[in-house]
């Protein structure tokens, strides 16, 4: 064995010079050592490749070259399972500890040659330890999504140029990372030589290995890397640029302005960034405020709060004390100078154009002013603007006198002894509204039980005097409504219209039996008459369309009071609303109390609930004036006024 390679060695020094003459004869130039180191394992695939197939060397797509690749001054040529040689790389398929060494590379043309010399060093695994003996260091940044960058990238491009395909496996230590098939809580491989740790924690740092698997030559080889991850504690992530942005700004001319560059960097510690004012691609650096342009000096507070992301901001502000023509039309950018990248925002500064829309928007907005206040004047002094207008332009308004209506209203209240009845809703039926309405405001009333026909039918009597009105007036209080109506009588049918009305039929129209006063039973004429009037007003009001319904409410009423009326009257009162008496007095019983006057201390305190004012000027009055109809000329009919004065 010593014998042999003592005789090997001495055959080398015979033959070195002649090899060396053979170099120094071809007048080569000579690039020497590459400053890369190419490390491989035992077992592993190790590539060499030359770097004289450069442009840098010579032209080498329009001059033709070959490549010979020599160790220790022999040729190397292609061996099955070994060593494969594809032009300036030199493939060892399964290395051996022997494979370590220095390789020189000679590339000829047909004019010159170049030579070259490529490292390959073989290191024997650590025993235990599952990665490479030469690791790379990469820094994951802590609470961050960072990628681990495989440094095998030179192989796959190789292997790529040769459309030979390639797959990467990961390890941390010595357990396989199964991201490149099914993405974990924990990483995920997008290509073949990036792996992402999601949310880096302190768990996360390691030894991490990525192996190349191919097949090359008719034999399966693999090649792998370690990387040595740390994981930083303090860590920043890309500035973000809050302000400005990105927007115009308009300024006149000769004014000052100042504007501040806002940037936030997401991470914990100080981060290495500086923010700077830019225009016309020039950084603005000055920062005397003695100045006409000039900067603030960068200022920073952290951001710690558990309800925010944690960070740091970073400001500086740009001033410029007057501004002139040359400052406008310009975009003023602040950028954020880092190692994750530049973020920039900008602003664009015009000159303030004259508004020409200013006299008009002073203009639009009186009229609005003006609008809304006549709105609120109208809705609160709507009725009182009616009734002037109806007295000052009575010309607007249609002749009443022409519509074949005998009366402006009918007026119906509960008769005496009737379910409801009330002496004081009487008094104001016969007394009260009359005395105002008709002497007063000259209205023509038709009030039951006043202006009925001696031994007229009934049901005659209603429809036809209802027909012959304009309004009807329905006054009522609490009790009208509420008390148990009845439902059927002798000679009349209540039967139910298609709006839940009721609707009452008389079996006879002679006069004794729609009175049915015969047998003495009047609450039962009184209560039919009622519900007959009722009845036949919602139909026409509702249903019609031919009557309007003045509900006149003397009393206050309760929502439980309400619930019990019929359901004609509360629909039409949620619809239109009431005319209500007892606010009228409320409204004078509150002045009395103010004003204390001697009539009330004469009185003792006691007034009638009716007993309120009969000017036709007071609020109630006013509004019922409101719902009547208008007051034309009137015409003066014979017949009519005979047949109104047999009463």
């Amino acid at each position: 064995m010593g014998l042999s390679s003592a005789l090997g060695r001495l055959l080398f020094l015979l033959w070195l010079p002649r090899i060396c003459s053979e170099f120094v004869q071809e007048n080569c130039t000579n690039y020497r050592l590459q400053f890369e180191r190419v490390f491989s394992v035992p077992g592993d695939v190790a590539m060499l490749n030359s770097t004289l197939v450069s442009p840098d060397v010579f032209d080498y797509r329009t001059v033709p070259y070959n490549i010979t690749w020599y160790k220790n001054g022999q040729e190397i040529s292609n061996s099955s399972g070994q060593i494969l040689v594809r032009k300036e790389t030199l493939w060892f398929l399964n290395i051996t500890l022997a494979d370590a060494g220095e390789y020189m590379t000679i590339l000829r043309t047909p004019s010159w040659c170049y030579m070259q010399s490529t490292k390959l060093v073989v290191d024997l695994p650590v025993a235990g330890e599952c990665g490479r003996p030469r690791k790379a260091s990469q820094t994951l940044t802590n609470e961050a999504w960072e990628t681990l960058s495989c440094p095998l990238q030179d192989y796959i491009d190789k292997l790529d140029s040769y459309n030979i395909t390639s797959t990467t496996k990961w390890y941390k230590g010595c357990d396989p990372i199964f991201a490149e098939t099914d993405e974990t809580d924990i990483y995920s491989q997008r290509d073949r030589t990036k792996l992402t740790v999601k949310k880096v924690g302190s768990e996360n740092s390691g030894d991490y290995t990525c192996t190349l698997t191919f097949i090359l030559g008719g034999v399966a080889g693999s090649v792998s890397e370690t990387i040595d991850a740390t994981v930083r504690e303090e860590y920043n992530y890309a500035p973000q640029v809050h302000t400005p942005e990105n927007i115009i700004i308009k300024a006149e001319m000769g004014s000052n302005l100042t504007k501040k560059c806002l940037v936030f960097v997401p991470g914990i510690g100080m981060p290495f960034v500086e923010v700077f004012w830019l225009v016309k691609g020039q950084v603005i650096l000055k920062m005397d405020p003695s100045e006409r342009i000039y900067t603030s000096e960068q200022s920073s507070w952290s951001e710690n709060a558990a309800s925010t992301t944690k960070g740091m901001w970073l400001e500086r502000l740009l001033t410029i004390s007057e501004l002139k023509a040359e400052d406008f039309n310009l975009n003023y950018t602040c950028r954020a100078y880092s190692f994750r990248g530049c973020p920039e925002g900008y602003f664009t500064l015009l000159p303030a154009d004259p508004n020409p829309m200013a006299p008009i928007g002073s203009v639009l907005g009186s009229m609005t002013v003006l609008f809304v206040i006549s709105v609120i004047i109208y809705y609160t002094f709507r009725i009182d603007i009616v009734l002037w207008v109806r007295k000052a332009f009575p010309v607007l308004y249609k002749n009443k006198d022409l519509d074949g209506k005998l009366y402006d209203a009918y007026v119906a209240y509960p008769q005496p002894y009737a379910l409801g009845f009330s002496e004081e809703v009487e008094k104001f039926a016969l007394h009260t509204l009359p005395q105002v309405l008709e002497k007063t405001c000259d209205y023509k009333l038709f009030i039951a039980g006043r202006d009925c026909f001696a031994g007229q039918a009934m049901v005659d009597s209603v429809e036809e005097n209802i027909e012959a009105s304009r309004r009807f007036l329905l006054l009522y209080n609490a009790s009208t409504f509420t008390s148990k109506r009845l439902t059927s009588s002798n000679n009349n049918n209540i039967s139910k219209n298609s709006d839940g009305s009721e609707k009452i039929e008389s079996n006879t129209r002679d006069s004794s039996s729609s009175s049915l006063s015969l047998d003495g039973s009047d609450t039962v004429y009184t209560d039919t008459r009622q519900q007959l009037e009722c009845v036949a007003a919602m139909h026409r009001a509702l249903l019609e369309g031919s009557l309007k319904v003045i509900l006149v409410e003397l009393e206050e009423i309760t929502p439980a009071q309400l619930a019990l009326f019929p359901e004609s009257v509360r629909h039409l009162r949620k619809k239109q609303g009431a005319v209500c008496w007892w606010k009228n007095l409320r409204t004078r019983q509150r002045w009395r109390t103010c004003t204390k006057s001697r009539e009330d201390e004469e009185r003792g305190g006691k007034n009638s609930q009716l007993s309120s004012s009969l000017s036709p000027s007071s609020r109630f009055w006013k509004e019922m004036r409101y719902h009547m109809p208008v007051r034309g000329k009137r015409l003066v009919y014979p017949e009519k006024t005979a047949l109104l004065n047999l009463r």
